[in-house]
């Protein structure tokens, strides 16, 4: 809630000062600036399948005080889905880290960090949208004989 509470109040400053869509448009970058400091979550992508949490916040407690490092793992073989999240304590770091670790190495592959994205929410209930049996997986048609 802080994090829109902020935002909303760069906008109105923006809006109060601007005076004309000229000036509006001239501040907008410097609002995305400031917004984009505020983040404190980062995505890394194209993990090796060997890194777990603990390897993964070692690899970033350089740029400041990381709050939690999750590697996400896939619910049915418990195996790595080859990306992660870094939180960081404050923006400054974790906008540091983003530019010094994007495209590094990490345990034997380049990986991509970006600042994470809020995910849309879902709509309706439990696994909504896929209807019925199988999952729809293409050409498979192993049922047609029934």
């Amino acid at each position: 809630m802080a994090f829109y509470n902020k935002i909303g109040g760069l906008l109105r400053q923006s809006i109060s000062t601007s005076g004309n869509a000229l000036n509006a448009q001239s501040s907008a970058p410097s609002m995305l600036n400031a917004i984009r400091c505020m983040s404190t979550k980062l995505f890394v992508g194209g993990l090796s399948f060997g890194t777990d949490d603990q390897s993964l916040k070692e690899a970033f407690t350089s740029f400041g005080d990381v709050v939690e490092a999750k590697v996400i793992m896939d619910r049915d073989s418990g195996k790595s889905k080859g990306f992660g999240f870094v939180n960081f304590t404050d923006g400054e770091s974790a906008q540091e880290a983003m530019s010094a670790m994007d495209g590094q190495d990490l345990n034997g592959r380049n990986i991509r960090v970006s600042l994470a994205q809020e995910r849309a929410p879902r709509s309706g209930g439990f696994r909504s949208g896929g209807g019925g049996f199988g999952g729809g997986y293409g050409g498979s048609r192993q049922n047609d004989a029934y």
